[in-house]
């Protein structure tokens, strides 16, 4: 059955344009070809890029951290309650305006109390700087040695550095995916996960078609800017605002070029029209640039989020943190759940009539809602 659903994915049909074969792609005459079972390498190759980055961030990156004065916020602890972190863990870290007074009675609490428990405990779950800069640091150095690699090896034939770098490409991005529920969610999350599938797609495809020209150019196009991507990140979590700003800028303006002029107009139109002028499409055409416009739709809302930091940099003189993250509360914030105390004109709490009705626990969480309720 393996053997047969093998035989079926890898029709010529498919993968390579009309009147090609795969014999065609044999190796012969002192010439090497990609051929994708080249590509399992890559998972054990992942695997291995886990372990390095796992050490690399304890050893390397964190002392490294230290060096150039990262310093983790100081996090204040709330007192363990079960009836509170069996909600949250399960419904939600932001109770709506009743359920916070309802939780408040539950637990003999005040509704401020509640409230500053709920922001201490979303606070623990964000992460702290250290591991901010440690992530960074770790993809910095990947991405440089990945555009360094790759243009000494971009304007060659198959060989084995093409190979390597190939792999290791395809390995560490999908490392990436293995680490995902490890790694910092930003609330680009979504959009992150389709990129790293996309490309993984992209890489193994171009490979296994021999397509590695075109290829090589979108990796080298996105390592070009992905490292100062990185750098500027670690700068910022050090505090190093004036080299951040310009690093920022400078990146910016290469993101700008290579992802919204070249590749659009130099990959995508050589894709979509100049590769099929003297052949008809296939499913492989389909397949690839349906990957690479969904990687051109992800270059254009990356780029919306970089112009709304560089708006604010204009406005205020210096770059704001990054939009994508979370900002830590701090205890005096109001986070938008419920104040203290809102009276209306009948005495009654706002968005109150819901949850106070007849009935000990509801009598109850009326009168914490008017602050009567001692705290405990």
């Amino acid at each position: 059955m393996l053997f047969s659903f093998n035989e079926w994915l890898w029709q010529e049909k498919y993968w390579l344009p009309p009147n090609n074969t795969w014999a065609q792609l044999e190796d012969r005459d002192g010439l090497v070809f990609a051929h994708p079972h080249h590509m399992l390498a890559a998972l054990p190759v992942a695997l291995v890029l886990v372990a390095v980055r796992i050490v690399f961030e304890r050893f390397v990156a964190l002392p490294l951290s230290r060096w150039m004065g990262v310093r983790d916020q100081m996090r204040r602890q709330m007192k363990p309650n079960p009836v509170l972190e069996k909600y949250f863990l399960r419904m939600g870290q932001r109770p709506v305006e009743t359920q916070m007074v309802l939780l408040a009675a539950q637990c003999g609490l005040t509704l401020r109390q509640t409230q500053r428990w709920f922001r201490r405990r979303r606070n623990q779950e964000r992460p702290c700087l250290s591991k901010k800069f440690c992530e960074a640091s770790w993809r910095f150095v990947f991405y440089l040695c990945s555009f360094v690699g790759g243009i000494s090896v971009l304007y060659h034939t198959l060989n084995l550095a093409l190979y390597w770098w190939y792999l290791l490409e395809l390995g560490f991005y999908i490392s990436l995916l293995i680490t995902l529920p490890f790694d910092i969610k930003r609330k680009d999350f979504k959009e992150q996960v389709v990129h790293h599938f996309v490309t993984v797609g992209l890489i193994a495809f171009s490979y296994s078609s021999n397509l590695l020209r075109i290829g090589s150019v979108v990796l080298l196009l996105h390592d070009c800017s992905d490292y100062l991507l990185e750098a500027c990140k670690m700068f910022n979590y050090s505090h190093f605002r004036r080299v951040c700003n310009a690093l920022f800028i400078i990146f910016s303006l290469v993101f700008f070029y290579t992802r919204l002029i070249f590749f659009p107009t130099k990959v995508l139109y050589s894709t979509l029209f100049d590769s099929i002028k003297n052949r008809s499409p296939f499913f492989g055409y389909y397949y690839f640039n349906v990957l690479l416009l969904m990687l051109q739709i992800l270059h254009v809302y990356w780029f919306c989020l970089i112009l709304r930091m560089i708006f604010s940099f204009l406005w205020k003189g210096q770059m704001a943190k990054d939009i994508r993250s979370d900002a830590e509360e701090s205890d005096s914030s109001d986070d938008g759940a419920v104040p203290e105390s809102p009276q209306l004109k009948n005495g009654v709490t706002r968005g109150s009539v819901p949850a106070i009705a007849n009935g000990p626990r509801s009598r109850a969480a009326g009168r914490l809602a008017n602050g009567h309720t001692q705290s405990t």
